[in-house]
């Protein structure tokens, strides 16, 4: 199945929400040069909030690329939104997949089709208390493998503030800078020739991450922790503290 959107949807999306983009939020913004302009491209980026997904879709747009999510499943057959995600050509996530290579089938398929992807590698917002970005999901440096697409970092730092995650309140006064830098594309061809396996994949997405993480510090001006906040083991000791606790 090749990837499909209407042209009709995507123009549609830029008339209405480009200017609310620009009205929401100040810009300071390095590195579009860094987006290749076709070609299927991954976009890998820190993930803060609940406005990032558009404020970072603004960049990449001004950067000559349309933005293309992964977006959960159900949320295609949904009346009214599942019209607007599958008319842009945003790609449907199967999380309850057990091979993962099947759940970004779709995903492949739109990179060789030359789109370009948006990815946040954590899969969540961060969970760091610093707001630092965390260790990272396998995906993009599957789908890099697979498909030798170019995989851009990309860090951003100021939407949080609009609309901080875990909270309901919208905060567009007074309004904010989004800050975003795009790094040049990461080089992984160290991988390339190696055996397609967990480990490859893990060191592959470690250097992502990495680079993301060292961006934000160029944006914050501060420097990131050597070892990322990973969240799934933070869970893994609470529910292992718990345990004690309960057993005494």
């Amino acid at each position: 199945m090749s990837h499909d959107y209407s042209p009709l949807w995507r123009k549609t999306s830029i008339v209405i929400l480009r200017p609310l983009l620009y009205a929401l939020l100040k810009r300071d913004w390095k590195g579009r040069r860094n987006v290749p302009r076709k070609g299927g491209v991954i976009i890998a980026a820190n993930h803060l909030s609940w406005a990032d997904p558009l404020a970072l879709a603004h960049f990449v747009y001004e950067s000559g690329r349309y933005p293309v999510y992964l977006a959960k499943a159900p949320l295609f057959t949904a009346r009214v939104v599942g019209r607007i995600v599958r008319g842009t050509g945003q790609i449907p996530v199967f999380r309850d997949r057990a091979d993962s290579a099947e759940a970004l089938k779709e995903a492949e398929e739109a990179l060789r089709a030359g789109e370009c992807l948006i990815f946040y590698p954590e899969g969540t917002c961060t969970r760091d208390p610093e707001l630092w970005p965390m260790t990272g999901q396998t995906g993009v440096a599957r789908l890099a493998l697979a498909t030798g697409a170019q995989v851009v970092p990309v860090a951003h730092w100021g939407a949080h503030r609009l609309w901080p995650y875990g909270t309901k309140r919208f905060r567009p006064f007074p309004r904010k800078t989004m800050q975003v830098v795009a790094g040049p594309p990461i080089d992984l061809s160290d991988y390339a020739d190696r055996p397609d396996d967990k480990a490859t994949v893990r060191a592959a997405t470690d250097m992502i991450m990495r680079t993301i993480a060292d961006l934000v510090g160029e944006l914050r001006g501060q420097k990131p922790p050597e070892q990322l906040y990973d969240h799934h083991k933070a869970i893994e000791e609470r529910r292992a503290r718990a345990d004690r606790e309960q057993a005494s």
